[in-house]
């Protein structure tokens, strides 16, 4: 077993407005209980404490109804953890996990039958330039792509604006949806004229990709991230229909620490209205990951 340097999760404070109800946060992790899951890989990152007890305090605390769990890198390609959290959560969570093409048909329908719902590919380096440990890069896909429409799932992207521009219009061919976190990482310094960034808005507003709205992993100006406000108002002038929420709780490699509330806070200032507020942590996330919105119950 590795030896395991964690940190507490991070707290978060009560949104100043309360979520409508079904509200979705399209993006964390859960790590642990290290005693029972410890990671597969060796982390470049201190792990945070973040149980599956410790994720539905956050949510409760949020006022969030349902959560989409992304599988971390140090796990690599066991969803143990994750899994584990995905059954206590009786049905209002969903994840995405992370493994390459030998993965059995056996093994992606348990994880069909335990709520995941799409695979993590990864081209963002780390510190350094290589692979985080335990990813799986775009290759993968190609090859995964036929289960993965089987199995009615979508592919998680995770690289940089550049690469995305590069590599969508080939990846879309696989007729799969297609998930880019964290905004599709723009460079907030170039702002919503880069070219890269343009790109992604275009497949946006022809309904072929989704996309996450993390400002915590995009902006440079912390605690306010107004460098990431342009980019944000743009995401939502293209196509707030394949917009989704997402926290990246519990914010791995960030100094200052974010705190969802906060996050929350400015996504409701940056997002005046309503509907579209609404549309975007509950209406997409319940037709892409197949929540019960109107209830607030699982689909």
């Amino acid at each position: 077993m590795l030896a395991v340097e964690s940190v507490p999760a991070p707290a978060v404070s009560p949104p100043k407005q309360s979520l409508p109800h079904g509200a979705c946060d399209a993006h964390s992790h859960v790590f642990g209980s290290f005693d029972r899951f410890a990671p597969s890989q060796a982390s470049v990152y201190a792990l945070p404490e973040a149980s599956p007890e410790a994720h539905e305090a956050m949510r409760a605390k949020l006022g969030i109804s349902f959560g989409v769990l992304t599988q971390p890198a140090p796990y690599g390609s066991d969803p143990a953890a994750m899994l584990h959290a995905l059954r206590a959560a009786k049905g209002r969570l969903r994840g995405i996990a992370a493994t390459g093409p030998d993965i059995d048909d056996e093994t992606l329908a348990d994880w069909h039958a335990a709520s995941i719902r799409g695979l993590r590919f990864v081209e963002m380096r780390a510190p350094g330039g290589g692979r985080y440990p335990g990813s799986v890069g775009v290759d993968a896909l190609r090859e995964l792509a036929p289960r993965l429409r089987e199995l009615g799932w979508h592919a998680q992207l995770w690289a940089n604006a550049a690469d995305h521009a590069a590599l969508l219009p080939g990846l879309l061919r696989l007729g799969l949806p297609l998930v880019l976190d964290h905004m599709g990482c723009p460079d907030p310094a170039r702002g919503r004229s880069d070219s890269a960034f343009a790109a992604i808005l275009d497949l946006m507003r022809s309904g072929q990709i989704w996309v996450k709205i993390a400002i915590c992993r995009v902006s440079r100006a912390a605690p306010f991230y107004e460098d990431a406000r342009p980019l944000h108002e743009a995401l939502l002038e293209a196509a707030p229909e394949r917009l989704l929420w997402g926290s990246d709780w519990p914010y791995v490699r960030l100094q200052p620490i974010p705190d969802a509330g906060r996050l929350l806070d400015l996504f409701h200032d940056w997002t005046p209205d309503e509907t579209l507020r609404r549309r975007i942590l509950v209406d997409n996330p319940s037709k892409l990951y197949g929540f019960g919105a109107a209830s607030g119950e699982a689909a």
